[in-house]
């Protein structure tokens, strides 16, 4: 089975992959005229302008639905194993695919929102509605569904799943099959509630959690602001191969800066429209301007974050993948992932085990939430494919697929787990971002028509006629009323 997982893994994660992200980020960023600086204050202020309704969340519970897919195990594992295998320079790449990522979050968000339907009473949308509703195919629009069915309910939760187990284990010595058992009982708490519970959820854990990790970053950099010069030094001679320790793994920077980054920030791969589809908002351009947001939160804030505690405190280790030679040796022994983050806050808080237990807690609940959403996700793909009775099935179904698979994450170990996850997550960008590349204009069209009306002092208003959107039914329904 390892055999055959790191087969696809890689067609998967190719060099095509990882320079084509960059490549379409670049363009979605000339194309909508470099979005995400021109609309930098709108994208915050539509975060908390925004109200729910009885079909929809509100703008900020929306946001916290995508940041709680967006902040997991990418954010603190993922980090770290960036900076093990890519060096200090990957969280450059990071950072870039970050604010390029925030164009193409912007373009699949508003897709999301203009071709989004109201069924059974709730707002549903994302990729394959958008695939659908533009090209008129209905069979292009299932190969997402059962592509993000698959990857949300079976790929991706072990990946969070085993990054709690692990982190469980080494800070508190909780054995892995009860933090399986925990995360279960809780996730089949809240799935059961449907998007109202889960966005209630998301909207307290997410940003509350944020501000105490973040809070512990700043902490560790006061502590150590004599270092300030010499980890910015660190990243950027690091990311461009000057630095003589990292120059000869300049290639693996950028690969695992981008690979981490997307995996991280979501930008692309399809996951962030369903949340974005489900907000309340007059024009799709405001939640798609919340969305590129997210990405920013998501990358710049705690990604850097995890990033920050580490190099300040140089609990890192650096190997060349390709010879094997370790680069840097600053903890021997310890293994590329949540112990970086937890033995650098170890190092500042001189209390016993409070690095452990705390980034152990951090993790729980930002992966916990990310597991949540992915259930959403699924939930959605569902309702995308059924109706009826077959709906409510398809949906108990998932619930049972999504707790199954999180309890087997928990106690598989965790190369095989992060590869099952890096498959799903390549699945859904391959498929989401040949899709965008054909079906951008509608974004585009968009946004111009947000625009002229800002500049008219009007609250922009969606019109899908006046504008030649086509098939954008639920707004044309909602105009009439």
């Amino acid at each position: 089975m390892q055999t055959v997982v790191g087969f696809i893994y890689d067609f998967l994660w190719g060099p095509w992959m990882i320079y084509g992200i960059l490549a379409i980020g670049l363009l979605f960023t000339f194309r909508t005229k470099f979005v995400q600086v021109r609309f930098f204050k709108d994208m915050f202020g539509q975060i908390v302008s925004g109200k729910k309704s009885a079909a929809g969340v509100s703008s900020f519970q929306a946001m916290s639905m995508a940041l709680s897919g967006r902040i997991g195990t990418g954010n603190i594992a993922g980090t770290a194993t960036a900076i093990a295998f890519g060096g200090p320079g990957a969280i450059f790449w990071m950072w870039m695919i970050a604010f390029i990522g925030a164009a193409t979050a912007y373009i699949e968000s508003t897709l999301a929102q203009i071709y989004k339907e109201e069924k059974n009473g709730v707002y549903r949308g994302g990729p394959a509605f958008y695939i659908e509703k533009f090209t008129g195919k209905r069979y292009l629009g299932m190969f997402f569904a059962i592509a993000a069915i698959v990857a949300m309910t079976v790929l991706q939760p072990t990946v969070q799943a085993n990054a709690i187990a692990d982190a469980m284990n080494h800070a508190f010595n909780i054995p892995t099959w009860v933090s399986g058992v925990a995360v279960c009982v809780l996730l089949g708490i809240i799935i059961v509630g449907g998007v109202k519970r889960i966005a209630n959820a998301a909207s307290i854990i997410v940003p509350f959690m944020a501000i105490c990790y973040i809070l512990v970053a700043a902490i560790i950099i006061a502590l150590n602001y004599e270092q300030i010069p010499y980890v910015f030094g660190l990243i950027f001679s690091s990311a461009f191969g000057v630095n003589e320790t990292f120059g000869g793994i300049l290639g693996a920077a950028i690969a695992w800066g981008v690979k981490r980054g997307i995996y991280a920030n979501e930008a692309g791969q399809g996951t962030g429209p369903h949340p974005a589809a489900a907000a309340e908002v007059s024009h799709p351009v405001k939640q798609g301007l919340v969305q590129a947001a997210s990405v920013y939160l998501d990358t710049f804030l705690v990604c850097t974050a995890t990033a920050f505690m580490i190099l300040f405190t140089g609990m890192y280790n650096v190997i060349d993948e390709k010879t094997g030679t370790m680069l840097v040796e600053n903890i021997p022994g310890v293994q590329a992932g949540t112990a970086y983050t937890q033995l650098a806050v170890d190092t500042a808080f001189p209390i016993a085990n409070f690095g452990s237990g705390f980034v152990a807690i951090a993790l729980f609940f930002f992966a916990f939430t990310t597991i949540m959403a992915y259930y959403y996700i699924a939930e959605t793909n569902i309702a995308y494919i059924f109706d009826g009775k077959k709906q409510k099935i398809g949906i108990r179904l998932v619930q049972f697929g999504i707790i199954i698979a999180t309890f087997f994450g928990a106690i598989r170990e965790s190369s095989l787990a992060w590869q099952l996850g890096d498959i799903g997550l390549g699945i859904m960008v391959w498929i989401n971002v040949i899709a965008l590349l054909f079906i951008v204009k509608p974004a585009l069209i968009a946004l111009k028509d947000y625009e002229q009306q800002k500049r008219t002092g009007m609250d922009p208003v969606f019109d899908p006629i006046k504008l030649g959107i086509k098939n954008a039914t639920f707004w044309e329904k909602r105009n009439k009323k």
